[in-house]
């Protein structure tokens, strides 16, 4: 699959912080008509010893939410981890896995964040540079901004703001469940990033379905290279 090497990852950290702000004024937030053809999900999941990691892509219909392809890649992490350049520590991994895949999804959603991030720039943005595609971040748990308190009943939302600019959306997918955190990566809104996120909530688990099979399968094979090697 296409890609452009926009950058190394053999970086410090003032550089990590130029290219971040770099990317930042490249961002173009514009609506996303109608609905894509192909959808893709990405998670990594962390081996125990956190130095190597399994980065999963799974491909859906976006019509009928089934799965076409999914790839991996398992490799060493290189980067540490320092709080807001997770995307230097995991896109290397993740741009392996898109090397491999046959089906080119028109959209792309990440476990992690999207402008929800303190120079705008998360894992969703950054890695929307690379593969020149829509990309949608979806969290979990709360990073930056603040927000009211979302309505207890499913599909209650309110904005998250940080100084001022709107990053991102908390929305609640199950009557009283802990709400996810939407942000727009790059190339699309947040009106369409949520509709396109709501799109995949389904009754198993308050993560949209695209995100939710990428989490298993990276799990699951994490689990089966452990085994392999014990």
């Amino acid at each position: 699959m296409n890609m452009y090497a926009i950058h190394s990852f053999d970086l410090s950290l003032d550089e990590m912080k130029a290219i971040q702000q770099s990317l930042r004024q490249q961002i173009r937030l514009t609506p996303y008509p109608g609905q894509p053809k192909d959808v893709a999900g990405v998670d990594l999941a962390y081996f125990p010893d956190d130095r190597r990691a399994v980065a999963v892509i799974v491909i859906m219909d976006y019509a009928t939410q089934h799965i076409k392809e999914a790839v991996y890649h398992i490799d060493e992490v290189v980067q540490e981890y320092v709080p807001g350049f997770l995307a230097f520590r995991e896109l290397p991994l993740f741009l392996k896995a898109w090397e491999k895949l046959h089906y080119e999804p028109d959209l792309v959603f990440f476990d992690g964040n999207g402008m929800l991030h303190p120079e705008r720039v998360g894992l969703a943005t950054h890695a929307s540079f690379f593969i020149d595609k829509p990309t949608i971040g979806i969290a979990k748990t709360h990073f930056i901004g603040e927000y009211p308190e979302p309505q207890k009943s499913q599909g209650s939302v309110e904005w998250i703001k940080d100084q001022g600019d709107v990053v991102g959306a908390v929305l609640r997918t199950q009557d009283g469940v802990k709400p996810i955190y939407v942000s727009v990566g790059n190339y699309i809104d947040l009106p369409s990033a949520l509709r396109l996120t709501q799109h995949f909530v389904g009754k198993e688990s308050r993560i949209p379905e695209i995100v939710r099979q990428a989490d298993l399968l990276s799990k699951q094979l994490r689990k089966q290279a452990l085994a392999e090697e014990a």
